[in-house]
């Protein structure tokens, strides 16, 4: 008990120094994120006991630099460098613009929510869509005076759409092979619970954006700078890799800002530094989340976690509800809902054969779950990602986020009710 307790403690540090006192604060910036990670790393490096202190670095290592966390930092540098020379060459203002001229004011926040759902299940992750997305979406908050972190937060919730329902998605994947179904089984039975919580927040985007007014007078659109963002979205729709994506649209927004003289190869190779070098605070925060998440688990946190949430349960109800809130916690602990599902995904498959769970059933709460936590906590990569590219404070977007916030409760209610009837 005590040890498992522990081993989670460095959570609390992080949330304690963080959350609690920007609250007190009543300001967000006044303690830095990465200043509170980085206390939490050292708690968590000298409270593992039992082993030497270079064992304990060399664990958190481990977890900082893993290739998924490599990956992320590729796709971060990527990001900068693509979406601040995309700024410096007109192509974010271009896209606006079009935005602006296409859509009334009061489809601005509708149309953004649908565009990131659309994206997100053609390409199957959050990450890709928030990239492409999230700087139309703080240009269009700067020029129709709407709140960014609300704006960013319309794009964030509609990528966890497509990430939790797309059948390209790892999470899906991941869901439907842990418990044995088929990827359409799963896909149905989400389908009940996700598709009116999107109606009715697609109907509470559309009577927000009835005090967003345009501005009277709109640029006019330069459509050879649409170039990059068009061909970012139309690439990324037919499925080729992010990192590709974005090197296409870097490329093309140096050959086309060259051409159309915004900046000259010198100036181009500034903006991308400028681009990367904005993104380091985010490839800081994302490295020591990771190790101090893999010195959690190496602690035996998440296995306490599991052990402790499973010893009480007594009913198919109860065997649902321990899933999802397993699921959910250990995505709180890892900051990736693709590695949650993987760590919980064995003993779900266990709880759901014991209690009569409907395989098809589990497979939607653990990947639904997973995905309503990743999309609140504000040091997951998607959440990371927004905030860096709409230069705000990730928590600062929190407040914003009705979908993930709707999804969860309604997945909840699924479970309490027994719905959808014929998989429950």
């Amino acid at each position: 008990m005590k040890k498992g307790l522990l081993a989670l403690s460095p959570l609390a540090v992080f949330i304690i120094l963080y959350l609690v006192t920007s609250i007190i604060a009543g300001d967000f910036y006044k303690v830095p994120i990465t200043v509170a990670f980085m206390a939490a790393s050292i708690y968590a490096v000298i409270t593992t006991g039992g082993v030497p202190l270079k064992k304990r670095i060399d664990v958190f290592s481990r977890g900082a630099g893993t290739g998924q966390m490599m990956l992320m930092f590729w796709i971060f540098v990527l990001a900068g460098a693509f979406a601040n020379s995309a700024k410096v060459m007109g192509s974010i203002d271009a896209t606006v613009n079009l935005a602006l001229t296409l859509l009334p004011g009061n489809m601005l926040l509708a149309g953004l929510f649908l565009a990131a759902c659309f994206i997100s299940l053609s390409i199957g992750t959050s990450v890709g869509t928030i990239v492409a997305l999230t700087p139309i979406a703080a240009g269009i908050a700067e020029q129709t005076g709407t709140s960014i972190p609300l704006m960013t937060a319309v794009v964030v919730g509609g990528s966890f759409f497509g990430d939790n329902l797309s059948f390209i998605s790892d999470t899906t994947i991941v869901a439907t092979s842990t418990q044995g179904c088929r990827l359409s089984d799963k896909f149905r039975v989400n389908s009940f619970i996700v598709m009116p919580v999107a109606l009715v927040i697609l109907i509470t985007y559309f009577i927000m954006g009835n005090g967003i007014q345009s501005p009277q007078h709109v640029a006019d659109v330069e459509y050879v700078k649409i170039i990059p963002y068009l061909v970012v979205l139309v690439t990324a729709i037919f499925g080729m890799n992010v990192m590709a994506v974005l090197t296409v649209g870097l490329l093309l927004t140096g050959v086309i800002g060259i051409i159309v003289g915004a900046f000259d190869v010198f100036g181009w190779f500034s903006s991308m530094g400028e681009g990367i070098t904005g993104m380091g605070e985010l490839i800081i925060i994302t490295m020591m989340a990771g190790g101090l998440l893999e010195l959690i688990k190496h602690n035996g946190g998440i296995d306490y976690i599991i052990s402790h949430m499973t010893r009480h349960i007594r009913s198919k109800r109860g065997a649902e509800l321990s899933i999802g809130s397993l699921v959910a916690i250990v995505d709180v602990c890892t900051a990736n809902n693709t590695v949650a599902i993987i760590t919980v995904g064995g003993i779900a498959k266990q709880i759901g054969d014991r209690y009569g769970v409907d395989n098809r059933k589990c497979a939607s709460i653990l990947d639904t779950s997973s995905c309503v936590m990743q999309g609140l906590i504000p040091y997951g990569a998607q959440m990371l990602m927004a905030a860096g590219l709409a230069q705000i404070n990730p928590v600062s977007i929190t407040p914003y986020l009705y979908y993930p916030m709707a999804l969860g409760l309604a997945t909840l209610l699924s479970i309490l009710i027994r719905y959808p009837k014929r998989y429950s």
